[in-house]
């Protein structure tokens, strides 16, 4: 890769984003790429101000204006009568401008840009239509196969679903998911990080066992690591759940593999808090979500932990 842009789509205008991106702008930063906004620039200013932030901003129309000194913004119209406000549904064709904006940019520039995006609300701008925006941007992309990775240096995790009901998660993996599912995590860090890593994969059931006659550890999950150990990786499992998260174990791997979306969410929360990010890999670019949600509660108080945007910018720096 030969990055030299990084695009931050502001996401849904009533969340604490605006509050994280004063956070880290407040120090002056070294950043050795372009950083270019796509949002409102008056109700980011306006909102900055209320919580006592100060912000240059370079209005571009095009990335080729682009600044390396100063934090650039392509603007994008949006009426609003407050600077902050309950999200709702009149924001949805704002975020729909923004993220079409960056994707356009993207399209022509893939090897050159990073996408940062800000939260968006699953209820009011998905609409139940997708997932989560790791399936939103895929459909946009035309992409197949897309998978999360929950990043973090120590230990990141992927589950094979993602945002599905717990009553689908059995009819959603199968053997050929799973192993084009670590192929595709394995050939990543290879990509970015030249790195050869360890992976666990955790088992569906509790202690991977059951009564049924069907077992997904069994059937699904071990042929699927035998597959993949044959053709060189370095896998092992399945592992039960309820016991792999402890320190004599998470120090042996780089990623743990789980089955469905809590299962290996949680305990890294539990671990690390937010200093992780959300990665799309699959993407014909590099996408990344800083793990938080709107938090329209703590909205305008100036309390939110920056901690994983902070941890973006961190991770952006080590890409080349």
């Amino acid at each position: 890769m030969n990055t030299k842009y990084i695009l931050i789509v502001l996401g849904e205008p009533y969340s604490t984003f605006s509050e994280i991106i004063g956070k880290y702008f407040a120090k002056k930063r070294i950043i050795k790429k372009k950083i270019i906004l796509i949002g409102n620039k008056n109700l980011l200013l306006g909102q900055l101000s209320k919580l006592n932030y100060v912000l240059k901003l370079n209005e571009i129309l095009k990335i080729d204006d682009a600044r390396r000194d100063i934090v650039n913004i392509i603007n994008i119209e949006f009426k609003f009568k407050k600077i902050f406000d309950d999200v709702s549904k009149k924001s949805n064709n704002y975020i729909e401008k923004s993220f079409n904006t960056a994707l356009d940019i993207l399209k022509h520039n893939n090897n050159q840009s990073i996408l940062i995006n800000g939260p968006i609300s699953k209820k009011t701008y998905l609409n139940k239509k997708f997932l989560g925006i790791t399936e939103y941007l895929a459909n946009k992309t035309s992409t197949k196969d897309e998978l999360m990775l929950i990043y973090n240096d120590k230990l990141s995790v992927s589950p094979i679903t993602t945002h599905v009901p717990i009553k689908y998660v059995t009819k959603k993996i199968n053997k050929i998911k799973i192993i084009k599912h670590l192929i595709k995590i394995n050939n990543f860090y290879k990509k970015i990080f030249n790195k050869k890593i360890y992976i666990a994969v955790l088992g569906l059931n509790p202690h991977c066992e059951t009564v049924d006659k069907f077992s997904e550890e069994e059937k699904i999950i071990k042929p699927a690591i035998t597959f993949l150990k044959n053709k060189g990786l370095k896998v092992n499992g399945p592992y039960p759940a309820d016991t792999f998260f402890i320190k004599k174990n998470i120090k042996k791997y780089d990623v743990v593999i789980g089955m469905y979306h809590d299962q290996v969410l949680t305990p890294l929360k539990t671990l690390y808090n937010f200093k992780a990010i959300n990665l799309t890999i699959g993407l014909p670019f590099v996408r990344i979500s800083p793990d938080h949600g709107p938090n329209s509660k703590m909205l305008g108080k100036n309390k939110s932990d920056p901690a994983s945007f902070f941890y973006a910018m961190k991770f952006i720096e080590k890409i080349k």
